[in-house]
């Protein structure tokens, strides 16, 4: 069942330890601002970008599969037709409670086997403005 309300998007903003798949290291990028803005908000951002060594003041890692921590929500800023493979990767690990797809990310298939799996998924909406929206305004 996909992750609609306002109470479940809240619930899932609480959740604090943030894997963001293609983080960028370019100021200016959303991949890099929305980041960055969570990071300023106390989360935990697990940047995953394969060619860069560094973003926003964490190492990076290659993929999920590379990272050593545990993680509550995996943050989507790559295209649409990669996200089966995230999904994957997503899937082979037991510690994920969520998918965000950010604006305009979409991948219906790769969405409902992740909600069979019984990970909850976010699809087309930004995690900064929902936060700003939901919790910061509290």
């Amino acid at each position: 069942m996909p992750v609609e309300t306002d109470s479940e998007v809240r619930e899932i903003l609480r959740q604090k330890t943030v894997a963001v798949v293609g983080c960028s290291s370019t100021p200016g990028k959303d991949a890099h601002e929305i980041p960055k803005y969570l990071q300023s908000q106390d989360y935990e951002i697990l940047p995953v970008n394969p060619y860069a060594d560094e973003v926003l003041g964490r190492p990076t890692f290659d993929s999920l599969s590379d990272v050593d921590e545990d993680i509550d929500v995996v943050d989507v800023f790559r295209p649409s037709d990669e996200v089966s493979g995230i999904v994957d990767e997503v899937l082979d690990r037991d510690d994920v409670d969520v998918i965000w797809l950010q604006l305009g990310i979409h991948d219906d298939d790769a969405v409902a086997r992740a909600e069979d799996a019984g990970v909850r998924v976010v699809q087309d909406r930004c995690m900064k403005p929902e936060h700003q929206r939901l919790l910061a305004s509290q």
